[in-house]
């Protein structure tokens, strides 16, 4: 779809501190930052998220229902693994300082943090990255549905999907039931925040 930009409009901008601009933070060495047309509004089909991960770390599993993504990694190393819903199978590419990983539109894909000071950067052709995680699908979904839809004991699928408390963006997900989680000298409060890009002002708990 065309975006339309009046470059002669006083209001539009040319530069933004992506730093400046917070999508989710566990803490001060796993945390996203999101660049998009609500925050640089001269932009066009292009945005970015720029992620800093610790060894074993994972962006958890999900989908970009409006736009492919280039992962390039700046330092460190990622294992990106995609979900060919071709092929049935899990791709896994191991990308270090240099090297892309392409994730067309809409695939099921995950990143996992080989080293301490892995730092990404997902760029999407789409002005605004959508994301649906894969801990809402599995907490929101009816437990109900689940265990009729799989033939699962439904008891025991709720026990299963108790941990996952609130969308977990940066895994393993810290809650209650796992209050404490060390990654080299990392230790991880008990609550992440998440801002969403289209609420800017607003934090998920």
């Amino acid at each position: 779809m065309a975006i339309y930009v009046d470059y002669t409009d006083p209001k539009i901008t040319y530069t933004f501190d992506v730093n400046k601009s917070a999508f989710f933070k566990r803490d001060n060495h796993n945390y996203i930052n999101v660049l998009g047309e609500q925050q640089l509004n001269s932009l066009k089909n292009v945005s970015l998220l720029d992620i800093y991960l610790s060894k074993d770390i994972v962006v958890e599993p999900h989908i970009h229902q409006n736009a492919a993504e280039l992962v390039y990694c700046i330092s460190g190393s990622a294992t990106v693994s995609l979900l060919n819903p071709f092929t049935k199978k899990i791709l896994n590419y191991t990308i270090t300082a240099g090297q892309v990983a392409n994730v067309p539109q809409g695939w099921w894909h995950y990143e996992i943090a080989n080293t301490n000071n892995t730092h990404l950067l997902a760029i999407f052709d789409a002005p605004t990255p959508e994301a649906i995680f894969g801990s809402d699908l599995l907490r929101l979904t009816p437990p109900e549905l689940m265990a009729h839809t799989y033939s699962m004991d439904e008891t025991k699928w709720k026990s299963t999907i108790a941990p996952i408390t609130q969308t977990t963006i940066l895994g393993p997900a810290v809650n209650k039931y796992n209050q404490r989680q060390n990654y080299s000298t990392n230790t991880y409060p008990p609550h992440p925040t998440y801002q969403h890009p289209y609420h800017s002002s607003q934090y998920y708990y």
